[in-house]
């Protein structure tokens, strides 16, 4: 019998350490190429830590390229431009989408909600020809779904409803709980400091104000010494005044939290806005007891570009009461 080839076009860490998960479980094939896109920096840290660990049989992690393969088995981002155009210019076979943050919500609401909708993220405000690909996209995305080639790999938590409207729509959805990474040897221990904080990409993306968020951080270093890991895409201006600030220690960004913190210990615990990774690190770490807990974003920390129901879906879907 031929082998089962799968190609997987990866744009963030998260996206990356997904895909090796995937082929893990099964849902590639035999034989699957990791492709990661070129010039990102913590893509290219997030491989160099996982080509250290043994690697599924029949995984192989690319070089990063600059140029997307022609042939597409799995994605991460599902709203990604060039993934919609690669989409609907050549033909369409089975299609993998891993977790890329919350977005995979968002995608999971639109392939199962009534007409088609464009696939654009949720604060976009697209141009014509934009909102054209998006829909285009979402219309060869539910023809394969209706040939049943087209899966979801993710481990958040998808409400019952939603999971349910997800496969009358034809398309698999598949969880899992990291059950590679939970296999891999740790090659360095984690922080000692009882708590470690997660950065936060909202205030980059002007959707929390920075001097509340850097206020809570003072008033939480002023109480105890944490860890601080910062989110990739966080200002290095913002990095340098936490850094400076007496009882904070503040590791290298970029590498996926799931990898860098599996090995903290019972007692210890973790404190992030909302985020994925608070599901994420809730699969891996609640067995070894530690507490992962989602902190509230007060009313006056939002900015008028977080839309209420924008608020409502972060903090709903990362655990954080609202």
């Amino acid at each position: 019998m031929r082998e089962q080839e799968s190609v997987a076009w990866v744009e963030s860490p998260l996206q990356m350490l997904c895909a090796v998960e995937a082929h893990h479980a099964g849902l590639l094939g035999d034989r699957t190429l990791v492709v990661p896109r070129a010039g990102l920096r913590p893509l290219a840290a997030t491989r160099r830590e996982l080509v250290g660990l043994a690697l599924p049989e029949g995984l192989e992690l690319a070089k990063p390229q600059e140029r997307m393969p022609r042939r597409l088995n799995a994605v991460g981002d599902a709203f990604s431009g060039r993934v919609q155009l690669r989409w609907i210019t050549s033909r369409t076979g089975r299609v993998v989408i891993v977790d890329d943050g919350l977005a995979t919500i968002r995608l999971l609401e639109l392939l199962s909600s009534g007409p088609a909708k464009p696939l654009l993220r949720a604060r976009a405000t697209p141009s014509a020809w934009r909102g054209t690909l998006g829909l285009l996209a979402a219309l060869r995305l539910r023809a394969a779904a209706r040939r049943g080639s087209l899966s979801v790999f993710t481990a958040l938590p998808v409400p019952d409803k939603l999971a349910e409207a997800v496969r009358q729509a034809g398309v698999g959805l598949t969880g899992h709980d990291f059950g590679w990474l939970r296999d891999q040897p740790l090659s360095v221990p984690g922080p000692a400091e009882r708590t470690v904080v997660l950065g936060t990409s909202l205030v980059r993306n002007g959707l929390v104000h920075r001097e509340r968020y850097l206020h809570w951080l003072r008033e939480l270093a002023e109480r105890e010494p944490f860890a601080y890991f910062p989110h990739r895409r966080e200002d290095p201006v913002d990095l340098a005044l936490i850094r400076e600030r007496p009882g904070v220690t503040v590791h290298a960004a970029g590498v996926p939290a799931e990898l860098t913190l599996r090995g903290l210990s019972a007692g210890q615990r973790v404190l992030s806005l909302p985020s994925t990774a608070i599901s994420s690190l809730r699969v891996l770490l609640s067995p070894r007891g530690v507490a992962v807990e989602p902190v509230h974003v007060p009313d006056d920390w939002w900015t008028s570009r977080a839309a209420p129901s924008l608020r409502s879906h972060l903090q709903m879907f990362s655990g954080a009461p609202s």
